[in-house]
């Protein structure tokens, strides 16, 4: 696996060597930055797989740094502060931040929150990057992506709304693999920017899944192929063969 390389944004010194060193001592690649302009070199001159971003820089302010880094690229971003209260978080949430820890903070516990923020993002991109291939073939369905088309077992085409299409490739593009309601729903951008609660994404996912069993599952009450993984999520049961039609 590529070794992570974490961009460490902090303007005390010694708080941004000792977190840069931790990092390093536990398998990341940790490059210190004290200005937004220190950032925006490392991210010119290379791979950057996460930044951890403190709120408070001196003359600069680390919210309108991750907004403005937000509105150009997807890196993953942590947001660091001494400020827990939870609308100070959710202003952090709020400006495109992945996380929020707030300081003094437990050294394993940021690695942890780390670790979990890319695996996240690993997996994001990998649900997007395995989903391109053209066409599907499942229990008899043929799911053609290029045309948008969805053939059931008997050759009658089955109508299926964008939506539908759009989580039916992502199923099948990642067979037998649990997924998370809200990996299916960063692979779907179905929240966009419309500020969604992750409740409100979740029972979004629910009805959106109820909608495709309806279409595809003989008994949507007893589904063989787009099942509920208890506890995860859902996943997609059946075999997939791929074709690059």
């Amino acid at each position: 696996m590529t070794i992570p390389r974490i961009l460490v944004v902090d303007d005390d010194q010694d708080v941004r060597q000792m977190v840069t060193q931790f990092l390093r001592q536990n398998g990341a690649m940790a490059l210190p930055a004290g200005t937004e302009a220190d950032v925006r070199k490392h991210l010119d001159g290379g791979r950057v797989d996460l930044i951890l971003l403190d709120v408070m820089l001196g003359d600069e302010n680390g919210l309108e740094i991750c907004a403005r880094l937000r509105s150009e690229q997807d890196v993953p971003i942590i947001m660091v502060s001494a400020l827990s209260a939870d609308h100070q978080r959710m202003e952090g949430y709020e400006v495109g931040a992945d996380d929020y820890i707030a300081k003094p903070f437990n050294p394993d516990l940021l690695l942890a929150r780390v670790k979990a923020v890319l695996s996240r993002a690993r997996r994001s991109s990998s649900l997007v990057h395995r989903r391109n291939t053209k066409t599907f073939e499942f229990h008899g369905w043929v799911y053609n992506a290029k045309r948008g088309e969805v053939l059931s077992p008997a050759g009658i085409q089955v109508t299926l709304s964008r939506r539908e299409l759009a989580l039916l490739q992502t199923l099948v593009a990642n067979p037998h693999i649990p997924l998370t309601r809200d990996e299916i729903a960063a692979a779907l951008d179905v929240t966009g920017d419309t500020g969604q609660t992750a409740d409100a994404t979740g029972r979004a996912i629910d009805v959106l899944v109820g909608r495709l069993r309806s279409k595809i599952e003989k008994n949507p009450k007893d589904p063989q192929i787009l099942r509920t993984e208890r506890g995860v999520g859902y996943v997609f049961s059946a075999d997939v063969t791929v074709q690059d039609q």
